[in-house]
């Protein structure tokens, strides 16, 4: 972690893979620990909670009571910078960047809260927020994890 800074905008896929058994997990969890304990300034939009919910359901076959426990522990953090706002600059902003960039309109979302947010890093499992230039982009998985990941989620 030491050549990126934060605070660390926390994307979907970091979420999930943190609340897995998935053999990359630790890759994911240890960034969510050091938000939960205070080590790292960590941001966490609301929706990306939603959205890792679904991905754990979806992808990941853990039940909605499972998933839902364990998200709501996740945001039981107090050290973690909650953005529970969604103003219509921000969407706005996010919906143009969509346009412009040609990428998912969540993606542009975040990366709008992460210049809002004056983030430094955002910690992702994949490169769509490399072509912004507010901030740099933490890919948190090796191509040899990701491909490990993906192994097990088609098992």
């Amino acid at each position: 972690m030491s050549e990126y800074s934060g605070p660390y905008l926390f994307d979907v896929g970091v979420i999930a893979v943190a609340h897995t058994d998935s053999p990359v997990r630790e890759q994911a969890l240890s960034y969510v620990k050091r938000a939960i304990t205070g080590e790292i300034d960590a941001v966490v939009p609301y929706p990306a909670v939603f959205g890792a919910h679904t991905v754990l359901t979806t992808y990941y076959g853990i039940s909605n009571e499972d998933a839902s426990r364990l998200l709501g522990n996740f945001m039981d953090a107090q050290r973690i910078y909650w953005y529970d706002r969604i103003p219509e600059e921000i969407a706005r902003n996010g919906l143009d960047q969509a346009a412009k960039e040609n990428i998912d309109a969540w993606d542009s979302y975040y990366a709008a809260v992460a210049r809002d947010e004056g983030v430094n890093t955002v910690l992702t499992l994949d490169d769509d927020f490399k072509q912004f230039d507010a901030f740099e982009t933490k890919i948190i998985l090796s191509p040899a994890q990701f491909q490990q990941l993906n192994r097990f989620l088609e098992s």
